[in-house]
C-alpha cells in the first residue's frame, strides 16, 4: 500500500524563479535531409525490424534508417 502524502501550509523557502531555457516544440523537431529509395528486404529482416519498432514504440524504417545512419557515420571517410 502507498504511503498518503500529507500536504500542510507551511512556508516551503525562498523560491527562485528561474529563466526558461528549454526548445520551443518547433526546434525540438530534428528535420532530416531524407532521400526516399526503393530497396528489397529479406522478409526475415523486415519481420525483425518491425517486431523491434512495436516493441519500442516506433516505426521500422525510422529504426532501419537509424542503423544506416549509424554505420555510414563510422565508416565514412568525410568528416561529417
Amino acid at each position: 500500500m502507498k504511503e498518503i502524502i500529507k500536504y500542510s501550509d507551511e512556508n516551503i523557502g525562498k523560491i527562485e524563479i528561474v529563466e526558461d531555457f528549454l526548445p520551443s516544440p518547433e526546434n525540438l523537431v530534428f528535420k532530416e535531409n531524407n532521400v526516399k529509395v526503393t530497396i528489397a528486404l529479406s522478409k526475415k529482416s523486415v519481420n525483425f525490424f518491425k517486431q523491434e519498432a512495436k516493441k519500442n514504440h516506433t516505426q521500422y524504417q525510422k529504426i532501419i534508417r537509424n542503423l544506416l545512419d549509424i554505420y555510414a557515420k563510422k565508416y565514412s571517410h568525410n568528416a561529417n
